[in-house]
């Protein structure tokens, strides 16, 4: 049965079956030690049918060796023996296939195949070594047939029987003996027990290939095809199976076997051995059979990339394993079969590759059924089959191709690298679209799967090829489409996109921005402008970017077209701009979503969307609103996020490290631009910022030298400018150039490639001296004596390129010119003939230009008229301009592959490849591309009306804004979000269509998904919120006229009217809202702040209108309430927020909005009051603030007349709840006391009275005592309602008693405080009070009141006050009530001068007695604060008299007359109390005011000098310095300095003498008052000798004083001239007689004194007594009873009193002094004295007749 089966598989004649395997498992039955005839009659059928059509065909009588062959075969078999002799029963049916005979090769290759399928000749096979094949018998001259038979001996059979196969197969072959060829190759191949290697496999594959492409037979072409893919299945699968199960060992093959085993003798080129050779045409099978038939032209070994020179198996450098060196220094490897298989898919793949890079003609390129073009394709199918099935074994490292020529070994991906870099630099840019779209898809499979292998040579292929194809213009639609097609599905990977930013983009040694340039590109492309409008049905809808498999036909078959899986189905695509376009918006919006999925699926926190816990929390099921289909198609493209990113990233994966580098290249990228704008300055920059290591010229020119991106021309500008450094610069360019063992003209060439020369004369001049120098030194063997020589030759042969390629030039050089330029050139003598005819051939012939200019095509130009346009009938110009344009491509990326290959050998180390697995680079990556993605996005979203690109372009925006939102990037979630807000068109509502209502569904989507993270665009999406309900409103037939033109707003239509109001708008307009309770606590002020800004612009909007708009004023209240249950930190920071808000709201000037306001306050502040406040906390004190804040602000009285209804609500319902809400409540109350409307402060006043009534407790409990008397305090102030201002005070009155009675404060005698707390607490507030009435009341009588209830109540409760409270008392309440006695600030508290006069004449007086009789009778428990009550009194004394003269501008001394009888009252009503420290303080109180009110500007003499213009201010030190007391006197002058001061102006000299008079008076007052108290005997006998004499020393002081200026009558004289308002002469006639009167009396009380501390001060007495007794005598003998009768009328009671005194002394004392007074008194008898001055002369003289004996002592 199986010899049957197999017999019907070889008689089918090649159908669409192939060979089965079903005779496979036979091949254990056939061993080296069976025979056929064991047990196989099949086999004997099977190979005698053969032999017997062989034996009877004429050619085997024809032909000896034939018939004997097979006889002798046939004999064996039936003898059964030649199941271990294979040659010998392969040698007739060798024979057979020579004959040429149609019938002979179908049956002989019939019978073959069979014997294959059975392991026939794998015994054979075996006993070879696995390395590559001794050469074929074809390739010796051909023998007779018994030659023939000795050389078959020579090689293996496996090879022999390829030969044999493959030798069948001609151009004229018929078809039924080539699909036999087909067939038994495919059986070969494919065996599992027959190996075929190296040169024979590669002549298997290429049999089937020419049979593929001269066969005619479709049928035949579709098995040819469907062979060759299984084969190169197989070469490749079987790499993979034997690695894992090595059925059979490798035999060890030696060097010396393996070296010369690999040698093959050259082809021979007849036709037997070729079936191809020999044919003309271009486009014929040899053309692109010949890659595989070259193998067998070179070694095999050359095959693998020994060129390489790698010792390392792979890019990362690991050791090759299993190699050992040898003696003689070669390496010996012991081949396993996996090694032979992986060389052999190396071999194939290689092959193919040059197969694909063959040129097309141009009648092939049109004609798709072409030899060339079939060849083509089915080469690239090929590469593209092996790629998309067998990638893995094309990266694994394991699979490794070892050299034995070089002894080296590299990986399987490093090896065919250039070849398939190569195959794509040639096809990518191929004009025919089959051949363009294999490639893209071969390039696609190399990018996802080989990208971590092939970095390098990926971003050249993308930056020279893929990228300029998207942005060529001449391009054509269907190529911009396949790379977007192949760009999209590299966008579903985000892992590979991630890897294309790090690796490029981060890469400064890249060239381009890959990421950043593709996404500029496809952002473009996206937004191209549509030069026609198209409707949708013209434009078919993009297909899905999902790989599909395309369908099988014939026709695809016939072009070489092999059906892969994955393959995208481009047919569709590219038909149209519009489509393109399309296109390119389904690849921006993929990028985004793969962005998403890579940066922000990541374990995501409960709180990173607002949705998700929502759903946690409220197991809500609104699929539509709270879940994200873009992320679920992202998901499920892409597959589970864990498929591409692992969830900890790898350690190398430092996103910094990338951020840095990404820095660092941009910062090179922009010195590059500045130097390729302005060369200098771009040096500097890039000195500057490090990437020039230093200024040094080498540093400057290494790095124009090697750094990429850096225009020549510019180069060559900067190298070629005359200045010192530019010449150095250039000097070290050139010397890094390496010129040695090169001629002269390829020297020229790489000197000329480095920049571009300039025009100008004298800098090529420089760069020709330069360069001659340096190839002069570099070459020292050449026909050249000196460099001038080569300086003349390269300036020559510049112009010979010039003369030769110019198209300006019109004569031509010809050689003869050229020999002549150059004559004697070289130090006199000619250079030889042939060298300068060299250089002129080669410059005619290859033009020396630059690189870039290789790239430069010029276009085809279509010029204007009917001549031109019938030239270009039937020409395809677009095609043409990208052929040129192409064409120029390929050969720059071939070049630049072959430079890479080359460093990459010089070098050694490949470049490294970052593979990614942090989310963090998605920031970055959307950082540089977010301009692209919102222009891409905004463009067709405004161009189109399209729902489906709509939806495309709203997605987009709601993965960038997810994105943004994520990475908080500001700027760039404002930008999308205000882009998506602006189209709603929601503020303009009449051009608004379907696709604005899916943008208001976006953003509300937007809101929900991402509220957490919106932070400032929150206000764009309340905005849009509150529009949209504005819209509905308008369509629900509410009339809204524009307010600033009066007309009617134009309406949407009404389908859209509809949708606005519809279900799913309104219920995700209202989530946005309800879902606030899921924000994060910085999301929902966020939140809170940008809801105010709406609503306060919807008022302002609308705020003349009757009805304005509150939309989103009532969602505050919403929200408020929505997020009531959030901690009271959060709350506290929304209520900063919200409170605000409410001020403003409130105050607004339409009432409609202030009582929509406050009702909604009130309401919230009832859900508030709800909650229980903890002590110490004070949020209901906060969110109550608004009510007092509208009260104060907002003049319309109904508003607070509402707020008073609010609060006396809340009261009544929540007064059980209220804590520190006490304390605004109250403030409320206080602002409400200052209305001018009577109706609202009697309002307030009636609740506070029972607020004080039921509630003090509470008040007291809570903390509000204080705010309590604050209120009770400013309703007193109120002088507008007296009434209302006296029940106040009255009631401030009635609070200390309810105080002392209260157990929340105690204070009661059974529990006394035992600390201040209570005392700060409670008292103070209520003292306070009183203090402010005192300070501030504008009713007289209420402030009398309130003076008379503090000293009072400090009287009556004052005994129970620690120390430290009265020290609080006196300098927080007490002494600042005469404040303005020391500063000129605290007087702007008064309206008017009258209320000041006012005050101070009746409240402060009052207030200092008060203080003083305070003191008084607290003495003991005041003393410790004497010092700042003397100083006060002091300072009452002082400035009082002033105060009234400079504010009011009028004499007062009221003040100061009750400073001094307060001071004095005080002494003297404490008397007994003062000990000498006591004393000690209040003289010296008493030594700064006569100090300080002592007039010495009366000596100036400024004030004498006549009036002449302006004169420099003179200030009162009292005046500028308010804390001050002491007036610092005028410095006296010389005459030298006042003449140089201007003179003093009238007004000047007035304001002087009024502070001149002020010290006059109140220094009088201070004798009086020194006077009064000295009389007095209490205060006399308590004051110590000594403070009496410090006090006599300032009345002595004042008395010299007052005689010094009495007797200067010039100076009164000049003053009364000068001044010009005094109408006598000013004299200090009282002052100096009641001085001198006081101390008279003082100085002889204490010179009589009999205690001993008088008594022992005597001396010092009557040291002072007597000098001014003596001068008061002397001076009153002068006075002159006509002119001075007022003097004596001063004086003579002083005078008395001296008499009186002298008389007195004792005896001793007044003999002592009677020399002096004698005279004196004598000399008053002569005048008309008073009779109590002659009493007393009438004693003096008695005394001195006792004294002198002159009368008896009675």
């Amino acid at each position: 049965m199986q010899a049957r089966s197999t017999e019907t598989v070889g008689s089918e004649g090649g159908r669409s079956q192939l060979p089965s395997r079903a005779g496979l498992p036979l091949s254990t039955l056939h061993q080296r030690s069976l025979t056929v005839s064991r047990g196989q009659t099949v086999s004997v059928v099977l190979i005698s049918s053969a032999l017997e059509l062989i034996l009877g065909s004429k050619e085997a009588k024809r032909s000896a060796p034939l018939h004997d062959s097979a006889q002798v075969a046939l004999d064996m078999i039936r003898t059964g023996q030649g199941g271990d002799k294979p040659h010998e029963i392969f040698e007739p049916l060798r024979l057979a296939c020579e004959t040429r005979s149609e019938k002979l090769m179908i049956a002989s290759l019939d019978c073959i195949s069979k014997l294959i399928s059975y392991s026939f000749f794998a015994g054979e096979s075996s006993n070879l070594p696995l390395s590559s094949p001794p050469p074929s018998p074809a390739l010796h001259p051909r023998r007779s047939i018994g030659a023939s038979q000795g050389s078959s001996s020579q090689i293996s059979l496996v090879d022999l029987v390829v030969h044999t196969i493959t030798s069948c197969h001609s151009e004229t072959t018929p078809e039924p003996v080539s699909l036999q060829v087909v067939k038994a190759l495919l059986a070969l191949v494919l065996s599992p027990t027959i190996y075929v290697h190296h040169s024979s496999l590669l002549k298997a594959v290429r049999t089937v290939y020419n049979v593929f492409l001269l066969s005619t037979d479709p049928v035949n072409q579709m098995v040819a095809q469907g062979g060759i893919t299984q084969m190169v299945h197989h070469i490749f699968a079987r790499c993979g199976t034997s690695k894992l199960d090595d059925v059979v060992e490798a035999p060890s093959v030696s060097s010396d076997t393996l070296s010369t085993s690999v040698y093959v003798t050259p082809r021979s080129k007849s036709r037997r051995s070729s079936p191809v050779s020999g044919h003309p045409e271009p486009g014929s099978s040899m053309e692109h059979a010949h890659p595989l038939s070259e193998v067998t032209q070179e070694r095999v070994e050359n095959a693998s990339p020994s060129s390489d020179k790698r010792t390392s198996l792979s890019r990362e450098g690991q050791p090759t394993s299993g190699s050992t060196p040898a003696a003689n220094g070669h390496l010996h490897r012991v081949l396993t079969a996996h090694d032979m298989f992986v060389k052999d898919a190396f071999l194939v793949f290689r092959s193919l590759c040059k197969l694909t890079m063959k040129p097309l003609n141009s009648e092939s390129e049109h004609d798709p059924k072409s030899h060339a073009m079939r060849s083509k394709l089915l080469s690239l199918h090929l590469v593209l089959t092996v790629l998309n099935s067998h990638m893995q074994l094309i990266v694994d490292p394991a699979a490794i191709i070892y050299s034995a020529s070089s002894h080296d070994a590299m990986t399987f991906v490093q090896a065919i690298s250039q070849h398939l870099c190569l195959c794509l630099s040639r096809n990518a840019v191929s004009p025919v679209l089959q051949v363009f779209e294999v490639s893209v898809e071969i390039f696609w499979r190399v990018l996802s799967g080989m990208r971590t292998k092939l970095k390098k040579e990926i971003e050249v292929l993308l930056h020279e090829i893929f990228i300029p194809i998207m942005e060529m213009r001449t391009s054509t639609l269907k190529q911009k489409a396949i790379i977007l097609a192949m760009l999209s599905r590299l966008c579903q990977d985000p892992q590979a996109l991630v890897e294309l930013y790090l690796n490029y983009d981060c890469d400064s040694e890249a060239v381009d921005n890959i990421y950043e340039r593709l996404m500029t590109v496809t952002s473009k492309i996206a937004s191209l402008p549509s030069a026609m409008s198209q409707s949708k049905g013209s434009d078919p809808s993009s297909p899905a970017v999902t790989p599909q498999a395309k369908a099988q036909n014939s026709t695809i078959h016939a072009s070489g077209a092999i059906p892969v899986p994955g393959l995208v189905d481009t047919s569709a695509i590219g038909l149209s701009e519009g489509q393109l376009k399309r296109q390119g918006l389904e690849c921006l919006v993929s990028i985004l979503r793969s962005l998403v999925a890579w940066g922000t699926n990541m374990g995501k926190a409960p709180a990173d969307s607002i949705v998700e816990t929502a759903r946690v929390q409220t197991g809500d099921e609104h699929e539509a609103m709270s879940s994200d289909p873009s992320l679920d198609r992202a998901a499920s493209s892409s597959g589970n996020l864990e498929t591409f990113r692992q969830l900890t990233p790898d350690i190398a994966d430092d996103p910094t490290r990338f951020e840095n580098a990404k820095q660092k290249k941009t910062a090179l990228l922009e010195g590059i631009k500045k130097f390729n704008f302005k060369p200098k300055r771009g040096i500097q920059y890039l000195v500057g910022a490090g990437f020039i290591p230093s200024s040094s010229p080498s540093d400057i020119a290494r790095f124009l030298l090697t750094t990429d991106g850096l225009n020549k021309a510019m180069i060559g500008e900067y190298l070629g400018e005359g200045d010192e450094v530019n010449v150095a610069v250039m000097h070290a360019f050139v010397d890094f150039l390496d010129f040695r063992n090169l001629d002269f003209l390829a020297a020229l060439r790489l000197f000329l490639q480095a920049f571009r020369l300039p025009g100008e004369a004298q800098k090529i001049d420089r760069f020709m001296l330069k360069f001659a120098e340096r190839y002069i030194a570099g070459n020292p063997h050449t026909p050249f004596k000196n460099a001038d020589t080569a300086y003349v030759l390269a300036y020559s042969t510049i112009m010979l390129n010039t003369d030769a390629h110019s198209p300006q030039v019109k004569h031509r050089m010809t050689k003869s010119d050229f020999l002549r330029n150059n004559r004697s050139i070289n130090d006199g003598e000619d250079l030889p003939e042939a060298l300068l005819l060299a250089i002129f051939d080669e410059i005619q012939n290859n033009e020396i230009r630059m690189k870039d200019e290789v790239d430069i095509v010029n276009l085809p130009a279509t010029g204007a008229g009917i001549a031109n346009a019938l030239a270009n009938v039937g020409r395809d110009l677009q095609k043409e301009a990208y052929i040129l344009q192409s064409s120029g491509m390929a050969n720059k990326t071939e070049a630049l592959f072959r430079t890479l290959m080359r460093s990459q050998r010089r070098s050694r180390a490949a470049e490294q490849f970052f593979s990614a697995s942090h989310f963090v680079h998605v920031r970055p990556m959307f950082e540089v591309a977010w301009i692209s993605f919102l222009a891409g996005l905004s463009g067709p979203l405004q161009n189109t009306d399209d729902l489906e690109v709509v939806d495309l372009c709203l997605d987009g925006f709601k993965n960038a804004i997810r994105i943004a939102c994520f990475f908080d990037l500001e700027l760039q979630r404002n930008a999308f979000v205000t882009t998506l807000a602006k189209f709603t068109f929601l503020n303009n509502l009449g051009e608004m269509k379907a696709k604005n209502m899916e943008a208001i569904k976006t953003l509300l989507d937007v809101a929900v998904s991402e509220g957490n993270n919106l932070k400032g665009s929150w206000r764009d999406v309340l905005s849009c919120v509150s529009q949209l309900e504005h819209m509905q409103l308008i369509t629900s037939g509410v009339e809204v006229s524009d307010s600033k033109k009066g007309r009617v707003r134009k309406l949407p239509a009404e389908e859209l009217a509809n949708e606005s109001r519809s279900t799913h708008i309104t219920v995700a307009a209202d989530m946005v809202f309800s879902f606030s309770q899921y924000l994060s606590g910085t999301a929902i002020v966020e939140f809170v702040r940008s809801l105010c800004d709406v609503s306060w612009e919807e008022i302002q909007s609308s705020s003349l209108s009757q009805h304005p708009r509150l939309f989103s004023l009532q969602k505050l209240v919403e929200i408020s309430y929505y997020n009531m249950n959030r901690i009271r930190l959060e709350w506290s920071n929304l209520w900063d927020i919200l409170g605000e808000h409410f001020n403003q709201v409130c105050c607004h000037s339409n009432l409609h909005v202030g009582f929509f306001a406050l009702d909604s306050l009130r309401q919230l502040s009832m859900r508030f009051l709800e909650k229980e406040e903890l002590p110490h906390f004070k949020f209901q004190k906060d969110f109550l603030k608004p009510f007092e804040h509208t009260m104060i602000h907002n003049p319309n009285p109904d508003i607070r007349d509402m707020v008073l209804q609010c609060l006396q609500q809340m009261i009544q319902a929540r007064v059980q709840n209220m804590r520190s809400g006490w304390r605004t409540m109250l403030g409320v109350f206080a602002a409400a006391s200052k209305v001018r409307t009577e109706r609202i402060a009697n309002s307030a006043f009636e609740i506070v009275t029972k607020i004080n009534k039921d509630q003090f407790t509470a008040i007291v409990r809570y903390g509000a005592f204080a705010d309590l008397t604050v209120c009770i305090t400013e309703f007193c102030k109120v002088s507008k309602y007296q009434k209302l201002s006296l029940l106040a005070i009255a009631m401030l009155r009635g609070v200390i008693p309810t105080m002392l009675t209260c157990p929340e404060c105690g204070l009661g005698s059974e529990s006394r405080p035992t600390g201040e707390d209570g005392m700060i607490r409670f008292w103070f507030p209520a003292l306070f009070g009183f203090y402010d009435i005192i300070m501030n009341g504008e009713d007289l009588e209420v402030r009398r009141l309130a003076l008379d209830s503090l000293f009072t109540t400090l009287k009556t409760h004052g005994t129970s006050f620690p120390v430290e409270f009265w020290d609080t008392i006196c300098r927080e309440l007490l002494f600042p009530i005469f404040a303005v006695l020391k500063s000129s600030r605290d007087l702007s508290r008064f309206s008017t001068q009258e209320d000041m006069s006012v005050w101070l004449s009746t409240t402060m007086i009052q207030a200092l007695r008060d203080l003083v009789d305070l003191y008084t009778f607290f003495y003991d428990m005041l003393e410790r604060f004497l010092d700042g009550l003397l100083e006060l009194l002091c300072v009452c004394i002082c400035q009082g008299l002033w105060r009234f003269i400079s504010y009011l501008g009028e004499e007062n001394d009221t003040l100061a007359r009750i400073g001094t009888s307060c001071l004095q009252q005080f002494l003297e009503n404490n008397v007994q109390k003062l000990d000498a420290t006591r004393w000690e303080r209040v003289v010296s109180t008493f030594v700064k005011l006569f100090r300080t009110t002592t007039p010495h500007q009366l000596f100036d003499e400024g004030l004498r000098v006549e009036i002449d213009g302006g004169a420099p201010e003179i200030t009162d030190p009292n005046d500028s310095q308010g804390q001050t007391i002491l007036p610092a006197p005028l410095t006296p002058t010389t005459s030298e300095q006042a003449s140089d001061q201007a003179k003093i102006s009238v007004s000047d000299r007035r304001r002087i003498f009024k502070q001149i008079i002020v010290k006059c008076v109140l220094q009088l007052l201070l004798i009086e008052m020194t006077n009064d108290l000295l009389r007095n005997d209490a205060v006399y006998a308590t004051i110590p000798p000594d403070q009496l004499l410090r006090l006599m020393g300032v009345l002595d002081h004042s008395y010299q004083f007052a005689r010094m200026f009495n007797d200067d009558k010039e100076l009164r004289t000049g003053l009364w001239k000068h001044v010009g308002f005094m109408k006598h002469l000013p004299n200090l006639l009282k002052q100096e007689s009641s001085s001198a009167a006081t101390l008279v009396h003082v100085l002889l009380r204490m010179y009589f004194d009999e205690r001993p501390e008088h008594q022992s001060a005597r001396p010092q007495i009557a040291e002072r007594l007597l000098p001014l007794a003596l001068n008061v005598l002397s001076d009153y003998v002068k006075l002159r009873a006509d002119t001075q009768a007022k003097n004596i009328t001063a004086w003579t009671p002083v005078v008395t009193e001296v008499i009186d005194g002298f008389c007195r002394f004792d005896n001793r004392a007044f003999a002592k002094y009677l020399s002096v007074v004698y005279p004196i008194c004598t000399s008053l008898l002569a005048r008309d004295v008073a009779p109590e001055v002659r009493l007393g002369l009438k004693r003096y003289f008695e005394r001195v007749g006792y004294t002198q004996g002159i009368m008896e002592a009675p």
